[in-house]
């Protein structure tokens, strides 16, 4: 499938982004990692606001792959490209001590394969559950952060696109309220984390076996608690969920519909090399089908819909980051949840394992460059394994049938700077039993990116 994407105008994504400031249809986490905009302040004292800009746009193609059957779901097994296109404009603004207004008013264009079908580890995080034809756009977050200084060393916060520069305690709390990503405060890596500039993958953004709340654009209105004490931070989050499974709509039975997390992160220093390692557990609540009831339904295919009631989904996720020598990192995630109802959010995978290497250009003399390459196993319960056999179709995945085999993605990229904020990645990735599935693959998928920020 080839996307109708039409040339990028930044007026045209601003005018879209404005035109449809009153709708919640963000896309999946933006990069915040923006260089600064230089807002005006006083000398020596904080600036009370920013301003900054980033584009990405994505071009991805794959060949034609053997397929012994295509379903609902099924990546098209013929040659297809696409492409993508998005900017951020982000605004902070100070409200008084600690606290931080930001907006991120976001624009995008363009669709995922097969209108991101297909690929459970799927290949661009830049292409959205709901993509568009033509320029569309929202505000993508809007959200209060108070910071509370509780002693300690003095750190520099960096400027970026959702923080603005300043000063703060090594020992703080942190308060975040408003429309954001969970992935925005959770589940964090060095390494691995954003699409803009590092993997494009799924898989290396987040944990996918992490069913995290979102609706089905990447967003969900929200409550974060941060306790930094070093070495030590604990979080914890209580989100909204959508009314059905990667709806856009929030389910307004707010008492029985959430999402809830926790996460202790330990960072440490190995022979002057730092590291960090992340514990989280979640458990989620929502009108959820169950699948033992679907297999169970004479219903074929399978409709998981039919037995949707409010249950309970939890899960744990290991994230663990080190640098081995200086200029190279090791990063990996493992994942588990219950598999027992209905994906919600996220992707459709019950267990997952990843581990990948990250190279800074200093190595060879390019400092503002990076050379990643990183490998995920993504499996299903075995009554999600069922409920596929029987026909039923999930988030990502649903040929019709299923003759089961965990799904393996590897990607490699490396990210070449053209020009101050300027990027250019060249990407590939390859795929084996894509979406859980024997019967169709080995993928191969090529592609491209290009950043710019300011």
């Amino acid at each position: 499938m080839k996307s109708c994407l039409r040339p990028n105008a930044a007026a045209v994504f601003l005018a879209a982004a404005i035109a449809a400031a009153g709708q919640n249809t963000a896309p999946p986490p933006a990069s915040t990692n923006v260089q600064p905009a230089n807002p005006q302040s006083q000398a020596g004292s904080e600036p009370w606001w920013n301003l900054h800009v980033a584009n990405t746009e994505t071009v991805q193609w794959h060949p034609a792959f053997p397929a012994r059957y295509s379903g609902p779901n099924s990546l098209s097994s013929q040659a297809a490209s696409t492409e993508t296109v998005d900017l951020d404009v982000f605004a902070g603004l100070r409200l008084w001590q600690g606290a931080e207004l930001h907006v991120d008013g976001l624009a995008w264009q363009g669709f995922g394969f097969n209108h991101t079908l297909g690929l459970e580890a799927f290949p661009d995080a830049m292409a959205y559950k709901v993509g568009a034809r033509l320029a569309d756009g929202t505000f993508a977050r809007v959200f209060i952060r108070q910071t509370i200084n509780l002693g300690g060393a003095e750190q520099d916060v960096p400027d970026d696109g959702l923080h603005l520069a300043g000063k703060q305690d090594e020992s703080r709390l942190v308060l975040t309220l408003g429309e954001i990503s969970a992935l925005d405060v959770f589940d964090n890596n060095a390494y691995a984390s954003d699409p803009t500039t590092q993997f494009l993958n799924w898989a290396f953004v987040g944990d996918e076996a992490w069913d995290y709340p979102a609706n089905s654009l990447g967003f969900i209105t929200g409550l974060a608690v941060e306790w930094y004490r070093p070495p030590w931070v604990v979080r914890y989050g209580l989100f909204q969920v959508p009314r059905q499974s990667n709806g856009l709509a929030e389910d307004p039975a707010y008492l029985r519909a959430w999402g809830m997390v926790t996460e202790l992160e330990r960072r440490f220093i190995v022979r002057r090399h730092p590291g960090a390692v992340r514990f989280l557990a979640y458990v989620n609540r929502a009108r959820m089908g169950s699948y033992e009831d679907a297999i169970d339904d004479a219903v074929r295919p399978a409709d998981i819909s039919l037995s949707q009631a409010y249950r309970y989904k939890y899960g744990f996720c290991l994230n663990a980051e080190q640098e081995l020598v200086k200029d190279v990192g090791l990063f990996m995630r493992l994942g588990w949840s219950d598999g027992h109802t209905e994906a919600w959010a996220y992707s459709d995978v019950d267990q997952s394992a990843s581990m990948g290497l990250s190279l800074n250009g200093d190595l060879w003399k390019r400092p503002n460059d990076t050379f990643g390459l990183a490998g995920v196993v993504s499996a299903l319960s075995r009554e999600h394994q069922q409920f596929f056999e029987d026909g039923g179709t999930g988030i990502l995945a649903g040929d019709g049938a299923l003759s089961y085999g965990m799904e393996k993605a590897m990607e490699t990229y490396y990210n070449f700077q053209v020009w101050k904020n300027l990027h250019v990645t060249a990407d590939y990735q390859y795929y084996i039993d894509p979406a859980f599935n024997r019967a169709r693959g080995p993928v191969s998928v090529l592609g491209g990116r290009l950043h710019w920020d300011f």
